[in-house]
C-alpha cells in the first residue's frame, strides 16, 4: 500500500496592512492598537527636545521662577504646554521628568522680549506654537521653536544675557525729585526747595502740605519724635529724611523699592502710622507722620492750612477744586546733553570685568564662589521717548546675572549721578571685606533682550538650527510695542515708580554713602593717633635719654669729686685736737 502525501503547507496569515502615511498627522507618528471598541486610538506622538522661544510683559507676575502660592511666569507657562498637548497628564506639575530649564530668572515685574526654555515635549502635531499661545495670557506670547540635541540645556547653553533698563532722564538731574531730608532742611532758610509736584501724589491731601482734607493727627501722634528739629515756622520734621515707606505716602515723602522692608511703626489696622486713609474722593488721604510739615500746634492748623494752599497754588496746585487736581507740570529743561552722557558711561564702565558682587545681591556672602559675575558690557548711548518721557536705554551683557543685581548697579550709578555719593565708592564697592547698602533701582523698566547661545551653534552649525532671535525679531519687536513698553511708560505716568524711589536717595536711608568720607576720617584718626602715639614713643625715649644723660652726667660728677676728694691730704685744723 502506497505512502500517503503529507498535506499541503497552509500559507502564512496575511500581514497587518501598513497605514497609509497620507493619513498620519505627521510621518513621525507611532500609530497605536485600535480600542476595545473598533475605533482607533489618538496617534501617540514622539517627544522632541525643543527650546521654546518667547517673550512677556511681567506686570502682575511674581517673577520668572516658579514658586508655589505666587503666580509666576513659569507655572502658567507649564499649565498651558499641558493644556496644548506638549505635556502628558503623568508629567504635569513635574517639570524635571521633561528636562525643563529656563535661560534667565527674571525678578518680580520684569519682562522679557526674549526668553529660552527647553524641554522634552510632544510638538508633533502641526499648530503647536499656536495652540500653546491659546492657552497663555496676552501677555505672554510664544514666538516658536527649535529642536535641538537631547543634551541641550537653555541655563547651562546661554554664554550671555543682554538686559536692557530704560531709565528717565529726569533720574540723573539732581534738582528732579528731591529728597525729602533736603526740602525739609531748607525750610525756614530763604531758599526753601520746591515741594515735589511732579511725582504720583496728586489727590493725596496732608495738613500743611497738601490741602484742607487731612486727617488730624490726635496730640500723642502731633508730638514731634526724637531727634525731629522745629524750623522758624513752627514745623515739626525730622532732621534727615524719613524712612521709604509703601508707594502710598504722604507727598513728598519717600518711595521703597519692592524687596527691601523696613521695621516701621503701624497703626492699630496694620497699616503703616502716617500713611493714607480713604477720602470721600476715593483717594488716600494720607496722615502725616510726626515728621511730616503738620503743626504740632492744633490752633494754628487753620492758618496754617490757608497759608500753604496759597504756597502752593503759586506752584501750580488749585485747591479751590474739590478734587485737588494740579496742573500739567512743567517740563524739566535738564536733558541728556554729552556732557551727561559722558559722565554717565565713565560709571558705568566700572562695572566691566570680572568682580565681587556680592554688595549688588542679596543673600550672597563676599567669600561665596558665585558673588564673582563677568559683565561684559555696559553702556548708556540712546534716548527713547515713550509717552512724552524721555528715557535712557542702559544696556547691561553679561555672563549671568545674580538677584537684583542689575537693579542695584544702575541705582549706584543713580546714586553718584545725583551726586548723592562720590564717585570715589567704587574703589571700594567690589571689595570683598567691605559691606555697603546699595539702593535697588524700581524692576519697572528692567526687561531681558536676548539670550544669546554663541557656542552652542557654532558647534551643532552642520547638524541642528541655531538658538537664535533672528528669525523672531519683529515678532519680539512688536510685542515690545505693545506690552513692554505701554506698561513702563504707564507705571511712571500713575505711580511715578522712579520719580517716588528717588526720594528715599538720602544719606539717612543709605548712609553708606558717606563711607568713603568716614573712612577717610577713621584714616585720618588713625594717622594722627599713630602719630601721636610715635610723637609719645620720640618724646619717651628722648625723656630717657636725657634721663640717661643726666644719669650718667651725675654719677660721672659723683666719681670725680670722689676721686678729688680721695687725691687731697688730710688737713688737720687748729682746735681739731683734743
Amino acid at each position: 500500500m502506497a505512502a500517503s502525501s503529507p498535506p499541503p503547507p497552509s500559507p502564512p496569515p496575511a500581514k497587518r496592512p501598513k497605514m497609509s502615511s497620507s493619513s498620519d498627522p505627521e510621518p513621525d507618528a507611532e500609530p497605536t492598537s485600535p480600542s476595545a471598541a473598533g475605533q482607533p486610538r489618538c496617534p501617540r506622538y514622539k517627544r522632541r527636545k525643543v527650546a521654546i522661544l518667547l517673550g512677556y510683559c511681567g506686570a502682575g507676575y511674581q517673577g520668572m521662577q516658579k514658586n508655589p502660592g505666587a503666580r509666576t511666569i513659569e507655572g502658567d507657562l507649564e499649565e498651558a504646554l499641558y493644556q496644548a498637548g506638549a505635556v502628558p497628564e503623568a508629567d504635569r506639575a513635574a517639570p524635571r521628568r521633561y528636562d525643563w530649564a529656563r535661560a534667565a530668572r527674571t525678578d518680580k515685574g520684569v519682562s522679557a522680549a526674549a526668553q529660552v526654555v527647553s524641554g522634552r515635549f510632544y510638538v508633533d502635531p502641526p499648530g503647536f506654537i499656536d495652540r500653546l499661545n491659546a492657552q497663555l495670557a496676552p501677555q505672554i506670547r510664544a514666538y516658536g521653536y527649535v529642536r535641538v540635541t537631547n543634551s541641550f540645556s537653555a541655563k547651562k547653553f546661554c554664554d550671555r544675557r543682554r538686559y536692557l533698563y530704560l531709565l528717565p532722564v529726569f533720574a540723573l538731574d539732581p534738582s528732579a525729585h528731591p529728597d525729602r531730608e533736603a526740602v525739609m532742611a531748607s525750610m525756614g532758610s530763604g531758599t526753601e526747595l520746591t515741594k515735589c509736584l511732579e511725582c504720583s501724589e496728586r489727590g493725596r491731601k496732608v495738613p500743611g502740605v497738601m490741602g484742607r482734607e487731612g486727617k488730624l493727627l490726635s496730640p500723642a501722634e502731633n508730638a514731634p519724635l526724637e531727634g525731629a528739629v522745629v524750623n522758624s515756622h513752627g514745623e515739626s520734621g525730622a532732621a534727615q529724611c524719613d524712612p521709604p515707606i509703601s508707594n502710598t505716602n504722604v507727598h513728598g515723602e519717600l518711595g521703597s523699592s519692592s524687596d527691601e522692608k523696613l521695621d516701621l511703626p503701624v497703626s492699630g489696622d496694620g497699616t503703616e502710622a502716617g500713611n493714607a486713609g480713604l477720602g470721600s474722593n476715593g483717594v488716600g488721604d494720607a496722615v502725616p507722620s510726626a515728621s511730616a510739615d503738620a503743626d504740632p500746634s492744633a490752633g494754628n492748623d487753620e492758618n496754617k492750612l490757608e497759608a500753604t494752599a496759597t504756597e502752593l497754588k503759586v506752584q501750580g496746585v488749585d485747591f479751590d477744586k474739590s478734587n485737588g487736581e494740579e496742573k500739567p507740570p512743567t517740563k524739566s529743561a535738564f536733558s541728556y546733553t554729552d556732557e551727561v552722557k559722558e559722565r554717565f558711561n565713565r560709571i558705568l564702565k566700572y562695572y566691566i570685568g570680572t568682580h565681587n558682587f556680592h554688595n549688588f545681591t542679596t543673600r550672597t556672602k563676599a567669600e561665596d564662589p558665585a558673588a564673582k559675575r563677568f559683565i561684559i558690557s555696559f553702556a548708556a548711548d540712546r534716548v527713547v521717548s515713550l509717552d512724552g518721557i524721555d528715557f535712557v536705554r542702559c544696556e547691561v551683557v553679561g555672563q549671568s546675572f545674580m538677584l537684583h543685581q542689575i537693579r542695584k548697579m544702575i541705582g549706584l550709578a543713580v546714586t553718584v549721578m545725583r551726586n548723592c555719593a562720590p564717585e570715589s565708592i567704587y574703589d571700594v564697592a567690589f571689595r570683598k571685606d567691605v559691606n555697603l547698602n546699595v539702593p535697588t533701582a524700581p524692576e519697572v523698566g528692567l526687561y531681558l533682550d536676548e539670550c544669546m547661545f554663541t557656542s552652542y551653534n557654532k558647534k551643532w552649525k552642520d547638524t541642528h538650527e541655531a538658538v537664535s532671535m533672528d528669525p523672531y525679531c519683529e515678532d519680539a519687536e512688536r510685542f515690545k510695542v505693545k506690552y513692554i513698553f505701554p506698561h513702563i511708560a504707564a507705571m511712571e505716568h500713575k505711580e511715578g515708580a522712579v520719580a517716588l524711589w528717588l526720594h528715599s536717595l538720602n544719606h539717612r536711608n543709605y548712609p553708606d554713602f558717606r563711607y568713603m568720607e568716614t573712612a577717610g576720617a577713621e584714616a585720618k584718626v588713625g594717622t594722627e593717633v599713630a602719630a601721636g602715639a610715635e610723637t609719645n614713643v620720640g618724646a619717651d625715649v628722648a625723656t630717657g635719654a636725657e634721663a640717661n644723660v643726666g644719669a650718667e652726667v651725675a654719677a660721672g660728677a659723683e666719681t670725680k669729686v670722689g676721686a678729688d676728694v680721695d687725691s687731697i691730704e688730710e688737713v688737720q685744723l687748729p682746735g681739731d685736737n683734743k
